[in-house]
């Protein structure tokens, strides 16, 4: 199992788990709140090769 398998593995049993625990608003919440704070916390040279990379991932 590679790297990013592992951690998409683990995210979805954590999303699992809070979707269980947590009233349903707040765990998406979380699942939307976190990727995007982490976003927010990038400064801008590291928000351009970002979308760089996940352009070029899509093959634009």
């Amino acid at each position: 199992m590679s790297k990013n398998a592992k951690i998409a593995t683990g995210g979805v049993v954590v999303g699992l788990i809070l979707w269980i625990w947590l009233p349903w608003w707040a765990a998406l919440l979380i699942v939307l709140g976190v990727p995007t704070a982490a976003y927010l916390t990038l400064d801008p040279s590291q928000r351009r090769r970002l979308r760089r990379v996940a352009r070029k991932e899509l093959g634009r």
